[in-house]
C-alpha cells in the first residue's frame, strides 16, 4: 500500500451524491460503494438501511459472479506452479465429466461452448444437494456450441474450474480459497455463506414500493459460479491486489495476463480474459459484475489511473452498478487527475545492453531499442507504422517478447567470432544497424551495387 492522498471535499461529496442518486432511482434497500486509489481504500459511501441502520464497509453482501475472478486466481496460480498449463484439456486433471475434451483456457475465458446454466431446478434458488454430482451440474448433454469459437458465459464451465482446483490440491474449493487467497490478503469477512453484520437481499416489486426476501442457499458445487459474500473493505483489498499483484498469492505479470480479453463478448463491449471482463469504454476498464437472487455487485479497475471501485445493492433487480460505477470513475478522473509517476534514472546499465540502444532497421523500416529497468527491452517504431513489443530477460542471454506480435516470441543478440553484434534475430527476422546492411547476415543478400538512385539500377 502507498500512502494514496485523500479526495478533495467536493470530490466527495460528488461522489456521496451520485451513490445517493443510484439508491432511490434503483429503487435498492441499500447501496455502498468503496474507491480505491494507488493501492488504498480513500472514499467509501452508503445510502439506505441494512437492519435499521447505514451499513457500514465491514457489512457483507453477495458478491454472485465477482466470485469467478477469486476461481481464476486458484487456477493461475496453479498454472504457475506448473500443475497445469491452461491448454490442458480438462479430461487431464479431471477425468470423467463430459466436458473432458474443452481446455482450461476454454472454461476460463468463456469460450468452451458448454451450457450457461444447470439443468433445472433454477440453480441460484436451490440448496446445492440437489446437485451433489458434477454430472448434474452438466446435464446429459452440456455442448452448445463450438468450443473455442463464441463467447458462451458459463456458470457450471466455473463449478467445473471449482472442481478441477479441488481435484488438485486435495482439499475443498472454500478452504483452498482461504488458505491461498483471503488469508494472505487479509480478507477476512469474505466467505461462503453470510456472517453478520450482513445485508438481506430483497427483490424490490416494480409497481408498488415493496420487499420480498430472496433465499440464500449453499450452492454447493456451484459455489465457484457466485457463491462468496464480501464488504467494501474486503473486496477493496481484493481490487488493490488486481491492480498491483501480490507474490505470495499471483504475480503482476499474471494477473495482467488475466486481464487481456481472449474472447469478444460484444461488438460494443470489448472481451472476456481470464476470469475479468475488459468492458472498454473511455476508462478501459477491467473487472466483473455479479448478480444473485437479493443482490447487485460491480469490481471494476481503471489501471491506467491507478483507481478501483467496487459498489454492491441488496437488491435483485433495477440499480444500475454499471452506470454508477462508470460516473464514479468519471467523477474523480475529471475532478482529480491523476500525476504522472516522476520520472527517474536508472541506478545502473550494463555497458553492453546501452551499446544496444538506438535506431535498428528491419529490412529499410526504421526501429529503435530502449533499455529499461531490469534489463527489459522495448522495441519500438520511427516510422509510420510497425510491430511494436517489450521484452523480458532470459537466464540464457536472449529476451522474450511480452506484448504485442512478439509476444512470447525470441529475441536474440547474434554476435561474431569476435564477439561484436552484427545483428539481432527477431523470431528469424534481421535487424541491422544499417537498411539491409550487412549483405551477409540479411537472407537473400543484398544487391551487388548496393542503393540505387532510380529503378533502373
Amino acid at each position: 500500500m502507498t500512502d494514496a492522498p485523500p479526495l478533495l471535499e467536493s470530490t466527495r461529496r460528488a461522489l456521496d451524491h451520485r451513490l445517493a442518486r443510484a439508491q432511490a432511482e434503483g429503487r435498492a434497500p441499500s447501496f455502498v460503494a468503496g474507491l480505491v486509489r494507488d493501492g488504498e481504500l480513500v472514499w467509501t459511501g452508503s445510502s439506505g438501511t441494512v437492519d435499521g441502520a447505514a451499513p457500514t464497509p465491514d457489512t457483507q453482501y453477495r458478491i454472485g459472479s465477482i466470485t469467478k475472478t477469486f476461481v481464476a486466481v486458484l487456477v493461475l496460480r496453479l498454472r504457475d506452479e506448473g500443475r497445469l498449463d491452461l491448454g490442458d484439456r480438462v479430461e487431464t486433471h479431471l477425468p470423467g465429466t463430459s466436458v473432458g475434451d474443452r481446455t482450461v483456457l476454454q472454461l476460463l475465458s468463456h469460450t468452451a461452448g458448454i451450457a450457461s446454466e444447470t439443468p433445472s431446478p433454477w440453480w441460484e434458488r436451490t440448496d446445492g444437494a440437489v446437485r451433489p454430482a458434477l454430472a448434474d451440474v452438466l446435464g446429459p448433454e452440456p455442448g452448445r456450441l463450438l468450443a473455442g469459437r463464441h463467447f458462451h458465459y458459463s456458470n457450471a464451465g466455473f463449478a467445473v474450474l471449482g472442481a478441477l482446483v479441488e481435484r488438485l490440491r486435495g482439499r475443498p474449493f472454500g478452504e483452498v480459497l482461504a488458505a491461498e487467497v483471503l488469508e494472505p490478503l487479509g480478507l477476512r469477512r469474505t466467505t461462503l455463506m453470510p456472517v453478520a453484520p450482513h445485508a438481506q437481499g430483497f427483490a424490490v416489486h416494480p409497481w408498488a414500493d415493496l420487499l420480498l426476501p430472496e433465499p440464500a442457499h449453499d450452492a454447493g458445487l456451484m459455489a465457484p459460479a457466485g457463491q462468496l459474500w464480501s464488504t467494501v473493505a474486503d473486496l477493496s483489498r481484493f481490487a488493490a491486489f488486481l491492480l498491483d499483484g501480490d507474490d505470495r498469492v499471483l504475480s503482476l505479470d499474471s494477473l495482467r495476463e488475466m486481464r487481456e480479453p481472449v474472447a469478444r463478448t460484444d461488438p460494443e463491449a470489448g472481451g472476456y480474459g481470464l476470469g475479468l471482463q475488459a468492458s472498454g469504454g473511455k476508462h478501459g476498464l477491467v473487472g466483473h459484475g455479479g448478480s444473485m437472487p437479493g443482490f447487485l455487485a460491480g469490481l471494476d479497475l481503471a489501471p491506467d489511473a491507478g483507481l478501483a471501485l467496487v459498489a454492491f445493492a441488496n437488491a435483485t433487480s433495477g440499480p444500475d452498478v454499471g452506470a454508477l460505477v462508470e460516473d464514479l470513475f468519471e467523477a474523480v478522473v475529471s475532478a482529480e487527475p491523476r500525476f504522472p509517476e516522476a520520472w527517474a534514472p536508472l541506478p545502473e546499465a550494463e555497458p553492453a545492453l546501452v551499446a544496444l540502444t538506438g535506431p535498428w532497421y528491419w529490412g529499410a523500416a526504421p526501429f529503435a531499442i530502449k533499455l529499461h529497468a531490469d534489463r527489459y527491452l522495448e522495441l519500438v517504431t520511427l516510422g509510420n507504422r510497425g510491430r511494436e513489443s517489450r521484452f523480458r530477460p532470459q537466464a540464457d542471454g536472449t529476451w522474450t517478447g511480452r506484448d504485442g506480435y512478439y509476444r512470447g516470441e525470441t529475441l536474440t543478440v547474434v554476435r561474431d567470432a569476435d564477439g561484436a553484434v552484427t545483428h539481432l534475430d527477431l523470431a528469424s527476422f534481421v535487424l541491422t544497424r544499417e537498411p539491409y546492411a550487412p549483405a551477409d547476415v540479411v537472407p537473400g543478400g543484398v544487391g551487388p551495387t548496393g542503393w540505387g538512385t532510380s529503378p533502373e539500377v
